[in-house]
């Protein structure tokens, strides 16, 4: 194996990403770690040569293909582990393992520890999942009296009808400020639903984080607190902690980032019940045997079988059956393909911070877990290895006779289209874009989908009202739902080489009705088309400064139609969500609201408050300056001219302040947080950002080129 040699594919990667729980762009991050391999079978012959050469086989096909640079993974039947190792490489790209200790951000798969929290104060008799969830946070209100409509269980089986995820100040480098959780009922009062509560399900972050709320609230102590009396003294937990727990902090596997040198701060994810949680693989195997009921004195039967359900059918979902989605309660899936081809009842849930992702697979009716977790890569991917190596256990143990084949599918075979399907050309859109679709002479072109895992081809029509690509792997159709939307599924096998295939089902775009504006409104629209605004209440140590496309909002506005990044535009200064998409693409709606102060422009979106570039102006060219911070705390972007460009700026810092630099590209040319460096030369075209407190002086030198 030799990792110098091999190219990481980072396409993957980016391809990836519109499926994580934090958006983050790809990053390839390295952390040493060290492996261990265990094959202690209590249930049938365990041989390392082929469960563990499995395992291998997927570590180092995450490693030298998908981006991943360290992996660490467990197996545990009936209470003992079975399997665990790991895999990774430094930051010259030799190879090192990975211990079983070594903890790991385990993103979403937090929310199974919050959804157990809630269920314990069930068992309790402390908490009713159908009373309103205003029973236990009274003080929870949005601009939307259906809100009031809102229970616990839809908190966790995402049909509450939010927005999505509030992620503004939610991932720091080494900073545990709680300012996300602390503001987030407050972000809610002004905002609406995007659907009747109940009616469908899709992702939503912050229906997690109000489920921590209600654990603190109705416990009388801190989330932290509750799970460790809860959850880890019980199990005698020694890898599982929060952000505000007091842990060593050595323990959690270092992380770099391309261009950068040396490990980066640690990564503090203060969305703790959404996704802050750190363990290991080994870990967050034994906690799994809380949720599949092997523990019924922290966790009742009753709870536990409540939260295998599958809730996702009460409402609108994709009709397909076979699917790596398909809500319970915090579970992601309790059908998950292709257990169900084998008649294996399996469940699971994946994560993903910026630093790391994650997969636990359980099955319940078998007491066996898998959990695989890594450091770069994608919790999609995860899961499909994962599941490779679960099979080849079961395989292992003869609790199936063989591992099924991959799909393999036939040329397209176009058909005649019946010519009433014309009727759905028409507007679509999906969480932040729309798009016109023309459905002609049995074809339908349509651009990459997940960001190209599904290419961009032409769909010919196949019978049953079916059009399929053109290598026959995808197949879509137009979808009339119960709530009155025509969506248009999308049914598709994701092939990852080296790992596996995923089968999804998923509704890609909605319907829309044209909106026509005014000649005043969509003037005023038209002086923002294809303007830039940029992030300004972010705190500096953010992460989320390492892919700076996320702290930036590109007007895109289409006069024909009447909406501007997928939003309908209302009047000159708003624009109200109007998707209503269950399973994925519906997550993460916001609406667009401008606003002017002291004859600037600003946007109000997704809880974050943007500036417009006409703001923006060149950085001083002078030998020396002085750069503050104003009393709104606002973070200062500036662009870097003709006569900054090749010189090197050097910064004296505040105390906590810093800044980031990016070429015209947006890649980072310095984040002071990440690096702890004050200097950086300067790129033609590129931006240079300064974060700080409320009054804080920055004093820059420029040399010469």
């Amino acid at each position: 194996m030799n990792k110098m040699n091999k190219k990481c594919n980072m396409n993957k990667i980016n391809k990836m990403k519109r499926l994580s729980i934090t958006v983050m762009a790809a990053l390839l991050l390295v952390l040493p770690a060290v492996t261990e391999g265990k094959a202690q079978a209590n249930s049938g012959p365990v041989t390392e040569d082929l469960v563990g050469t499995k395992a291998l086989e997927m570590a180092e096909t995450l490693i030298d293909s998908y981006g991943a640079s360290g992996v660490q993974y467990a197996i545990r039947n009936a209470g003992k582990v079975v399997l665990s190792g790991g895999l990774g490489v430094n930051e010259t790209g030799k190879e090192v393992p990975v211990t079983k200790d070594t903890m790991f951000g385990i993103g979403s798969v937090s929310k199974m520890y919050v959804t157990a929290a809630t269920m314990m104060l069930v068992d309790a008799g402390k908490v009713d999942i159908d009373q309103p969830l205003l029973k236990y946070i009274p003080e929870f209100k949005m601009a939307d009296e259906r809100y009031k409509q809102i229970t616990p269980r839809m908190l966790m089986n995402h049909s509450a009808g939010l927005y999505g995820s509030h992620y503004k100040n939610s991932m720091l480098f080494d900073d545990n400020d709680t300012v996300n959780h602390d503001s987030l009922l407050e972000n809610l009062r002004s905002e609406r639903l995007k659907s009747d509560p109940g009616e469908y399900s899709v992702y939503a972050n912050d229906g997690f984080q109000l489920l921590e709320i209600l654990v603190e609230r109705v416990s009388s102590m801190s989330y932290s607190e509750f799970l460790a009396q809860g959850i880890r003294s019980p199990l005698e937990l020694t890898s599982t902690y929060t952000p505000l727990d007091d842990f060593d902090r050595s323990r959690l596997s270092p992380v770099r980032f391309p261009g950068f040198e040396g490990e980066l701060p640690s990564e503090t994810v203060n969305v703790i019940g959404t996704g802050g949680i750190y363990s290991t693989a080994e870990e967050l195997t034994l906690f799994s045997e809380v949720l599949t009921g092997e523990h019924p004195d922290l966790l009742s039967e009753a709870s536990v079988s409540a939260m295998q359900q599958p809730e996702y059918r009460k409402g609108v979902w994709v009709s397909d059956e076979s699917n790596i989605f398909g809500y319970g309660l915090g579970w992601d899936s309790v059908d998950l393909a292709p257990f169900d081809d084998y008649g294996i009842k399996a469940l699971t849930k994946g994560g993903d911070t910026v630093m790391y992702h994650s997969a636990l697979i359980a099955l319940p009716e078998k007491d066996i877990s898998i959990a695989l977790l890594t450091s770069g890569g994608s919790s999609i991917l995860n899961t499909a290895a994962a599941t490779n190596i679960l099979l080849a256990y079961l395989k292992e143990i003869g609790d199936i006779a063989k591992i099924q084949p991959d799909k393999t599918f036939k040329d397209t075979v176009k058909k005649d289209m019946p010519y009433s399907l014309k009727a759905y050309s028409g507007l679509y859109g999906s969480a932040g874009s729309t798009l016109k679709i023309t459905v002609s002479d049995g074809k339908v072109d349509l651009p990459d989908m997940m960001d190209g895992l599904i290419p961009a081809q032409t769909y010919v029509y196949t019978g049953d009202h079916e059009f399929t690509g053109k290598d026959g792997i995808t197949v879509i159709s137009f979808n009339e739902e119960k709530n009155g939307h025509t969506y248009v599924r999308v049914k598709s096998y994701l092939d990852f080489p080296g790992i596996g295939q995923s089968v999804i089902a998923y509704y890609e775009w909605q319907k829309l009705s044209v909106n026509q504006l005014s000649s005043a409104v969509a003037s005023t629209w038209k002086e923002r088309n294809e303007k830039t605004y940029y992030a300004v209440d972010e705190k500096i140590n953010s992460l989320f400064y390492l892919s700076p496309a996320l702290l930036m909002k590109k007007i895109t506005f289409d006069k024909q139609t009447g909406y501007a990044n997928g939003t309908k535009i209302t009047d000159n200064n708003h624009a109200i969500n109007v998707i209503e998409i269950p399973v994925m693409n519906g997550r993460d709606v916001t609406d667009l609201t401008f606003f002017q102060k002291e004859d600037i422009e600003y946007l109000h979106a997704d809880g974050r408050t943007y500036v417009s570039e006409a703001a923006v102006k060149k950085v001083y060219t002078g030998p020396s300056s002085v750069i503050s911070i104003p009393d709104s705390g606002n973070a200062r972007w500036f662009k870097i001219g003709e006569g900054a460009a090749d010189r090197t700026m050097t910064g004296d810092l505040p105390q906590g302040g810093g800044f980031a630099v990016y070429d015209e590209n947006g890649v980072p040319v310095n984040v002071s947080a990440a690096t702890g460096s004050r200097t950086a030369v300067l790129p033609k075209n590129g931006l240079i950002v300064f974060g700080g407190r409320a009054g804080d002086v920055f004093q820059i030198t420029l040399g010469s080129k």
